[in-house]
Order: structure tokens, then sequence, then C-alpha cells
């Protein structure tokens, strides 16, 4: 239950800071309005550093259902925790989201573009096209898995963490998350400016979902038909990703 737990923490951590920085550069009258898309991934890669030390030495911290999946078709976790995993990444992402409406409530009744509104909860491309769209996130989460996978390859930043009865459920190190974090910073740097590079289903739907919920004063569609490509082209991305690094360490 603890491993669990941390999933649940962990996601709600990186969605209210994520999000949080987010919320700070779009919406109206906050002081950090419109200082740009560094602060933005800077926020993001931060948010990923924080959470993981956090949570990390309790469940591995993979806080993305990419991640989970990914490394349950590796080898690397029991497919048996896979759905509990998500369920509780999932109700992290919502609960995380509803405390960033709350801290920056008198922000979203001032912004009346509801598109800047909704971008504060979840992604959507800067051109819309989606088989590009589809491509980038693939990309994108293409290079997190193979970057996860190496940076907690090397034994002197692994540790491993069981279940209670035993199972391997993750593992983690202490340069581990700070280099994630770094890792999830250059994604959004270099590859983010084309769909905001969501690369993790449980933030974009999650999010999403709350969007779609609350009585927001100015709202936008939640665009669900958009939506299937930040969570399906993540996970096939991170297992493809996934997939190669073990390729090459079987060279």
């Amino acid at each position: 239950m603890q491993a669990y737990f941390s999933e649940f923490l962990g996601t709600l951590i990186l969605i209210l800071l994520g999000n949080g920085v987010v919320a700070n550069v779009v919406l109206k009258d906050t002081k950090g309005n419109s200082s740009g898309w560094i602060v933005i991934t800077a926020g993001w890669g931060f948010a990923v550093a924080v959470a993981a030390y956090i949570t990390g030495w309790m469940g591995g911290a993979h806080l993305n259902p990419a991640v989970t999946i990914s490394l349950a078709v590796s080898g690397l976790f029991p497919w048996s925790n896979v759905l509990m995993y998500i369920i509780y990444q999932m109700l992290g992402a919502m609960v995380g989201m509803f405390i960033v409406y709350i801290n920056y409530k008198l922000h979203y009744d001032e912004t009346t573009n509801g598109e800047d509104v909704k971008a504060t909860f979840c992604t959507a491309p800067a051109l819309k096209n989606k088989l590009y769209n589809f491509i980038c996130e693939f990309t994108g989460t293409f290079v997190l898995l193979l970057g996860i996978r190496g940076i907690t390859y090397s034994e002197v930043f692994k540790t491993t963490f069981q279940s209670p009865v035993g199972e391997i459920i993750g593992t983690v190190g202490i340069m581990g998350p700070f280099l994630v974090g770094i890792l999830v910073w250059g994604i959004g740097l270099s590859l983010g400016g084309t769909t905001g590079y969501a690369i993790n289903p449980a933030r974009d739907l999650g999010p999403r979902i709350v969007h779609a919920l609350l009585p927001l004063k100015n709202k936008a569609s939640s665009d669900w038909g958009y939506a299937l490509i930040p969570i399906i082209a993540p996970i096939l991305g991170g297992i493809f990703g996934s997939l190669v690094f073990d390729f090459i360490i079987k060279l």
C-alpha cells in the first residue's frame, strides 16, 4: 500500500508544481505572468526531481503510466501492480490539479482567454496535425524512457526497492531524480514546443478531466478529440524506448 500511496503523492506533487508553474506564467496578474517557456520547462524539470526525491524511496517514483507500462514490458516491474499504480497516478494528478486551481482561483477568474485557462490543465498542439502531434509525443517519451533506463542502469546510482511480498517495484538513487529532472527539462526545451510535451498520460488526462468538471468562469472546450494522442503516443514511445535500451545492453 505504501508503494501505491507514493505514486498518488508523487504524481500530486508533480502536477502541483508542474501545472503550477504553467498557471504562474499563463494566468492574468500573477507575479510570473509572461515569464516564458524557459520558466515553464525548468519548473517541470524541478517538479519531476522534487516529486521523485519525496516518494522514490517508497515505490520507485514512476509517476507516469508510460513509465510503469514500459518497465513492465521490459520485465522490470510486475504486471500485477501496473493497474493499481496507474489508478493512483491518475488520482494524484487530479487532486494535484485541483490544488493548483484553488491556489490560483482569483487568477483563473481574471483570465478571459479560455485556451490560456485550459493550457494550465492539459496539453494542446501548437499546430494541430494528429499524425505529427503523435510523432512528437512518441519521440519525447521515447527519449524519456531511454534516458530513465540509462540513468537507473548504473549500479553507482541504483537502489532496488521491494514490495512486502518481495517483488521489485522500482529503482532510484541519490542522483537519479536530479538527472531525470534534467532529462525532462531537456525534453521540454528541445522537443516540447510542438505539443507541450505531455509525455505522461496521467499528467494530461487527469487534469483534463478536472478541467471538464470544474465550473470555470472562462472555459474553452476540453478537446476530447485530441485527448487520445497524449495517452497512446507516450505509452508506445515509452515502450519503444525501453525496448531499445534492452537491446543495447544485450549487444
